[in-house]
Order: structure tokens, then C-alpha cells, then sequence
């Protein structure tokens, strides 16, 4: 319920009361029962608005605003307004676009009741067709035409993949503000657009990193994860989200001041076991120890974790250790790469 309060603020809205229900099951009318609408109805002057953790059928939300009398939206709706708020490039506000209208396709029924005349008058009498049934269709041909936009701009990207294919590619992954863009910024001296806010940033943004004998390393700052993302979401970022897929090393970042890390690193690895990404070679960085009281927590973390780098991206606290490291992935990357190559060629005059 916090993290849906974050959510409420970083769209503009704020929170007034909150209400919980225990069932067994979601009620298939109502999603949370009669006795429970009833109980917010009756404190409805002191809202606008309606917000659910959870997604609603287009029937329970119809429902739900007939019955209390206020606008209801599910936690898919709610992301899916934070993104079209954040989005700034043409790849994602088409990405933003495209998921807005696969959302809104089903729930045009009820929403749109009052346009379900059949259209009337000189020269369309007849068979015609609903008002309700105009504005699907102008919806599916939008959708075809944002896909066709997305596939281009694909290509697009593929072109820039290919002009950093000898480049070591790390892309920073994390759930959403765990500082991500933070620690760009701090080991390339960037100014990326930072805000302690949930989905500051959408684009995957590309920066590079280069060491006296390193090579280059291309750090990739990928779009935050959030338990239930609405898939229409993650369909539609596929091309943004490639970039994490074709990353040759992973910076997994966790903020350690959070009260609840260890369910968003649970959230993350399993975003990161959907996309096949499970076994990639990762980095566990825990961010923002500057904002943890509990000197017991950093031990615990160490020894659970010794691995992992802890760090402050902010004040920049063993963040050219970390950068070490990635110099030294990077060598040995780049030795893996001619040893290969070195093999390829030998194999090719044995044939």
C-alpha cells in the first residue's frame, strides 16, 4: 500500500484514506464485495478518486464507479498514466501510446455507453454501424500504425546495437528509484535526468565508460521494474528492454535503505527469469548504505552477499571501486573474445 501511495504521488494525486479487504477470492461483481463498496460509498465525499492495487475486469470498474459514485482505476491504469506523464522521446511515448489503447480497448463498452446509438440521417441509414464500434475500429487501426512505428524504430536501434558490438555492454537493471540513473551519472560523470521518484526515467539511456586499458564499456540505464507490471507495458517496451537482453554483464542495484529490498530483488530476478536473463553474468550493488542507520544491516548484507559491492551513488562512495571492477570484466571479456576468434581462425585452416 506504500508503494501504491508512491505511485498516487508521482502521478499527481494525493492519498486521503486507504482501505484494505481479506477475501478468499475476489468478488467476481465488485472485487472486493458489497459490504466493503458500501463502506467506502459512504465516505466517498472525501475522494475523487478511486485507486486499486490490483487490475479490474472493465465490468467490475463499471460497477464499482456505479455503485460509489466516483472513478475507479485499477494499478494498471494508474503505471500506465505515470509513463504517459514521463514520457519524453518518440520511441516511448509511441511505446507509452500503443500500451495506453490496448488497455483502453476493452473497457470502451462501458465507458462509452451514451455512443452506442447507431449513427442516423440522410445518406447513412441502413445497416451503419455504433458510434462504439467507429471508435474500436479507429482504435485497431491506431494500434496497427503504432506497431509499424515500433518496428522502425526497432530497426533503428539495431543499427546503434551494431555500432557497439565491440564495445562491453552493461546494462543497469533494478527495481524502480533504486538509484539507477544515479550511479550512471557517478561513474560516467553524466547528468542524466534524476528524481527520487518512482519511473523518473523511461528511455534506455546510453553512456560510455573508458579506463587506461579497459576499452570502452557502455553503460545502459534500462527503465525501473515494479511488482505487476501491466504486460501491456512490457509488450510494449520490447525494444527498449532488448537492450538488457543483448548486455553482456548485468548491474543488478538494490536500494539497501529501502525496508523491503529483499521482495524487490525477489520482484527483479524473477522480471530478469522471464526474459531468459536468469543465468547472465550479474553484479549486485547495493545502493544508498549513506541512508542505512543500522550499521547490523550493512554486516548482514555482507556476509549474505559477498559478492555484492555496497556503495552510495549519491555521495559517490566506493564507486571507483565498483568502476575497478567493471574495467576488470571488461579485460576479461575482451581476452575471452580474441581467445575465441583465435580458436575460429584455427579451426577455419584445419578445414
Amino acid at each position: 500500500m506504500d508503494e501504491l501511495a508512491l505511485l498516487a504521488d508521482t502521478a499527481g494525486a494525493a492519498v486521503v484514506e486507504r482501505f484494505v479487504q481479506n477475501r478468499v477470492k475476489p468478488d467476481p461483481g465488485t472485487f472486493i464485495g458489497r459490504g466493503k463498496v458500501q463502506q467506502i460509498a459512504a465516505d466517498n465525499e472525501r475522494f475523487d478518486l478511486i485507486i486499486f492495487d490490483d487490475d479490474l475486469t472493465p465490468a467490475q470498474a463499471n460497477e464499482l464507479e456505479k455503485q460509489i459514485g466516483k472513478r475507479v482505476i485499477d494499478r494498471s491504469g494508474l503505471i500506465l498514466d505515470i509513463f504517459a506523464r514521463r514520457a519524453k522521446t518518440r520511441e516511448a511515448r509511441t511505446q507509452v501510446e500503443l500500451a495506453q489503447l490496448q488497455y483502453l480497448l476493452p473497457r470502451l463498452t462501458g465507458k462509452w455507453r451514451h455512443l452506442e446509438r447507431q449513427a442516423g440521417g440522410i445518406g447513412l441509414r441502413g445497416p451503419g454501424e455504433t458510434q462504439l464500434e467507429t471508435d474500436r475500429r479507429l482504435i485497431r487501426t491506431r494500434i496497427s500504425k503504432l506497431r509499424k512505428d515500433l518496428t522502425q524504430i526497432e530497426k533503428q536501434r539495431d543499427t546503434q546495437r551494431q555500432n557497439r558490438e565491440r564495445a562491453f555492454k552493461v546494462a543497469i537493471v533494478g527495481y524502480t528509484n533504486a538509484g539507477k540513473s544515479t550511479l550512471l551519472n557517478a561513474l560516467t560523470n553524466s547528468h542524466v535526468f534524476v528524481e527520487d521518484r518512482l519511473f523518473a526515467t523511461l528511455d534506455a539511456t546510453v553512456r560510455s565508460l573508458k579506463g587506461p586499458d579497459a576499452g570502452q564499456i557502455v553503460l545502459i540505464d534500462t527503465v525501473g521494474f515494479i511488482r505487476k507490471l501491466p504486460h501491456h507495458l512490457v509488450a510494449s517496451f520490447r525494444s527498449t528492454l532488448e537492450e538488457t537482453v543483448r548486455a553482456d554483464h548485468l548491474l543488478h542495484v538494490v536500494d539497501c535503505s529501502h525496508p523491503h529490498f529483499p521482495e524487490q530483488m525477489k520482484q527483479v530476478e524473477q522480471t530478469l527469469q522471464e526474459m531468459g536473463l536468469k543465468d547472465n553474468p550479474t553484479t549486485l550493488v547495493f545502493n544508498k548504505a549513506d541512508r542505512v542507520e543500522s550499521a547490523a544491516l550493512i554486516e548482514r548484507i555482507k556476509l549474505d552477499y559477498p559478492q555484492a559491492e555496497i556503495i552510495s551513488a549519491l555521495r559517490g562512495i566506493r564507486v571507483d571501486r565498483l568502476k575497478q571492477q567493471l574495467h576488470s570484466l571488461c579485460k576479461s571479456w575482451q581476452k575471452a573474445i580474441k581467445d575465441a576468434e583465435a580458436k575460429a581462425r584455427t579451426e577455419a585452416k584445419q578445414y
